[in-house]
């Protein structure tokens, strides 16, 4: 595991990522900062998709802080893929992939170009302690 990658605090009895030979899963993560949760309700359609950025960047870096936490030295994550981001959105919202292309966009910035593979935007009644977004990760690893 890399000490210098802190990994989410779990908000439950499982694992904030889990490595199964070159492959990293993580859980669902949520907007929080130390445990705390900092984004929460619905999106709106009346919204601006642009008011979720900062929601969706939160809980895709701690979905990326999960992954690198099962690196091994002399490792990197060489792609994600599948990206799945679930939005706590009011019925009548359609603008999925508009708030996804966040998630995308901190991915690539973090990861570099041709890193994100398949990708999914749910749009779903609820979720945990009322997260306004939520994460999961399936990545790739190869050696530097």
């Amino acid at each position: 595991m890399n000490q210098n990658t802190m990994q989410p605090i779990p908000q439950g009895q499982y694992l904030p990522a889990v490595r199964h030979n070159d492959l990293v899963y993580s859980s669902g993560m949520t907007p929080r900062k130390d445990g705390k949760l900092i984004y929460l309700g619905k999106i709106k359609t009346t919204s601006p998709v642009e008011v979720y950025c900062d929601a969706v960047q939160l809980a895709t870096k701690n979905a990326l802080l999960a992954v690198q936490a099962c690196l091994q030295k002399n490792e990197k994550i060489s792609v994600i893929l599948q990206l799945t981001v679930y939005l706590n959105a009011e019925q009548s919202f359609s603008k999925h992939s508009k708030v996804a292309d966040y998630a995308s966009a901190l991915l690539l910035e973090e990861l570099g170009v041709n890193s994100i593979g398949s990708r999914v935007a749910i749009g779903v009644a609820t979720l945990p302690s009322d997260a306004l977004v939520e994460i999961a990760l399936v990545s790739a690893v190869t050696k530097l």
